[in-house]
């Protein structure tokens, strides 16, 4: 199994959770957009596309972020092509915080995702609420779990290696496993 790594704008620093699963989990591949600071749809797709052939079939994706809008839209273009997917603080584009330089994901990724899925919130992230996470998660036919209050769950939240996460990721890997 593959982990494939979706951040956000900016691409998830050393101190982010993200980063530092990249350096525990036994096979990662990050996605590597022309620019983590100015995207553009296609560029992250195609980003998308490439990690993918390296990371092979059974691919786990991460996302956090932008990169949960990314994640949304790309399964919906190539379904079949991952195992599940982790889906981390997705930013609400009608709120105040959401980047203009972000305008072209706006609306990508409303599409139920078909495979098992998980989107983690925090109580007071300021680029999306909880009850915007939830419904996301409704529209992607995903579980839903609030963490309490973390902020937006990166970098500045201070989580570390983020230990919870790690067990939301192993429970979500365990329950898309066939039996038997």
């Amino acid at each position: 199994m593959t982990h494939l790594i979706l951040p956000g704008i900016g691409g998830s620093g050393p101190d982010h959770w993200q980063t530092q699963w990249e350096r525990i989990l036994p096979a990662s591949v990050r996605i590597a957009p022309s620019s983590w600071d100015r995207p553009r749809l296609d560029d992250w797709l195609a980003a998308v596309d490439r990690a993918s052939v390296e990371a092979g079939p059974d691919t786990v994706i991460v996302a956090h972020s932008m990169g949960c809008l990314v994640a949304g839209e790309w399964l919906a273009r190539n379904p079949g092509r991952a195992s599940a997917v982790l889906l981390v603080a997705p930013p609400d584009p009608d709120g105040e915080r959401y980047p203009d330089e972000a305008s072209e994901f706006a609306r990508i990724g409303r599409h139920p995702l078909g495979l098992p899925s998980l989107v983690i919130a925090s109580d007071d992230d300021p680029y999306g609420s909880v009850a915007y996470a939830a419904g996301l998660a409704e529209v992607w036919g995903a579980r839903f779990t609030s963490v309490g209050a973390h902020g937006h769950l990166n970098a500045t939240s201070g989580l570390g290696t983020w230990p919870e996460g790690l067990q939301l990721l192993d429970e979500l890997v365990g329950a898309s496993r066939p039996v038997g």
